[in-house]
Order: structure tokens, then sequence, then C-alpha cells
């Protein structure tokens, strides 16, 4: 069976990710807080897989993840959208 839809086929990972949460929001329909709920939803498969995969130190991952962003979002930010966006030219994370 032939695919059609190239676009998704080309997505980079993050790329598909955020097509997957927009599915999830849509699944919550009306819902209040769809958006967070559907985000839950990630976070606990993703801190599953850091905790399965992610060996003794999977937690001081997670947590320099969530110190920097709380402490520099705007880098945050950057990384987000270099990964988001890699043809894009990029001015330096740091």
């Amino acid at each position: 069976m032939e695919n059609n839809d190239t676009k998704d086929d080309q997505a980079n990972p993050l790329q598909k990710v955020d097509h997957f949460y927009a599915e999830l929001v849509a699944h919550y329909g009306d819902a209040d807080d769809r958006e967070v709920r559907a985000a839950a939803k990630l976070l606990l498969v993703a801190l599953e897989a850091f905790r399965r995969h992610g060996g003794p130190g999977w937690r001081r991952l997670v947590d320099e993840y969530l110190v920097l962003l709380d402490q520099d979002p705007d880098k945050f930010d950057r990384i987000i959208k270099c990964q988001r966006y890699p043809d894009r030219p990029q001015r330096s994370m740091y």
C-alpha cells in the first residue's frame, strides 16, 4: 500500500511528536485543560522511557531539562526550535 502522506514521512522526530500531540488534543475535544491532559500523557510515556532506558542517571537528565526550562527558558526555546526546524538558520544556542 502506497503512503501519500509524504509531508509526515519527511517530518523529523520532534515534528512527529508535535503532530501526535495535536491529535491527542483533538481527542479530548472540548474538555477542560485538553492541552494539559495531552501533554501529561506524553510526559508519562517519556518519563517511563527515561526510567526504563536511561540507566541509573535517568533522573538527573530529566532534572537538567527542568532546570533549563526554569532558569533559561529562552535557551530551552532555542533548543526546541533547532530540533523542530533543523533546516532553518538558527542563531547560536549559547
